[in-house]
């Protein structure tokens, strides 16, 4: 059978790969996007998967932007929760402003997306929640109270969540990577990014790909039997 995916955040880094592999193993594809629209559209013309615009954080657009994918795709059986955003700073040096965006976009994001498409997989008795939670979400980092706390939080809203979907066939899954080759971690200083891989045990950098095939493992057939689990896929950095 078919199915439909929405991946949040699709159109770059993690999230392009993470469409691109699901697109391969024949499930349809929409990508959503915050604001770049040149980058949204190379992706479309590149990939030739949709990219819708909206913002995870808010609510009322997920539900309305969720319908518009349903009456172009079909009912949605996949959401990979992936948009996520970085407002560093020290406690002493964040402002609310920036504790609130990351939490309600990389957290809130996950419940406004479950929120809009849950009801229909329970109504249909199947479907795939992927969260995208993060290394730093579970052992911490200086400098992302904000970026931690959320990703830490995903870990316990995926485990509550598997809980009510397991009985109607919805698993509800988390990926935590750790430092993968993306725009933004090539925005880390070099000498400070040498520090990065030299804890990194493998001795290198992941890959965005290496993060998609875990997502699609999660939401195969093949992977029914797992939910409430959290993926570590970071080259043996955190062992949790």
């Amino acid at each position: 059978m078919a199915r439909t995916a929405i991946v949040t955040g699709g159109t770059r880094g993690i999230g392009e790969a993470i469409c691109l592999a699901l697109q391969d193993a024949g499930v349809a594809v929409a990508a959503t996007y915050a604001g770049n629209a040149a980058r949204a559209a190379d992706f479309t013309e590149r990939t030739g998967i949709r990219a819708f615009c909206w913002d995870v954080a808010d609510h009322a657009a997920c539900q309305q932007g969720c319908a518009e994918v349903e009456a172009a795709l079909g009912p949605i059986d996949i959401v990979v929760n992936n948009a996520g955003i970085t407002r560093d700073g020290t406690l002493m040096k964040l402002s609310y402003e920036a504790w609130k965006a990351v939490i309600d976009t990389n957290l809130g994001g996950c419940f406004n997306m479950a929120k809009a498409t849950f009801p229909g997989m329970r109504a249909r008795r199947w479907g795939r929640i992927v969260n995208i939670g993060s290394i730093n979400g579970q052992a911490g980092q200086y400098g992302q109270v904000n970026y931690a706390a959320a990703k830490s939080g995903i870990h316990g809203f995926t485990k509550a969540l598997a809980q009510e979907g397991a009985k109607i066939g919805v698993t509800v899954n988390a990926i935590a990577p750790g430092y993968i080759d993306t725009d933004m971690v090539a925005a880390v200083p070099a000498d400070v990014l040498d520090k990065i891989v030299a804890r990194i045990p493998v001795g290198r950098l992941g890959q965005a790909h290496e993060i998609a095939r875990g997502v699609v493992f999660l939401c195969s057939e093949e992977g029914g039997f797992v939910t409430g689990s959290t993926l570590s896929i970071n080259g043996g950095q955190h062992m949790y």
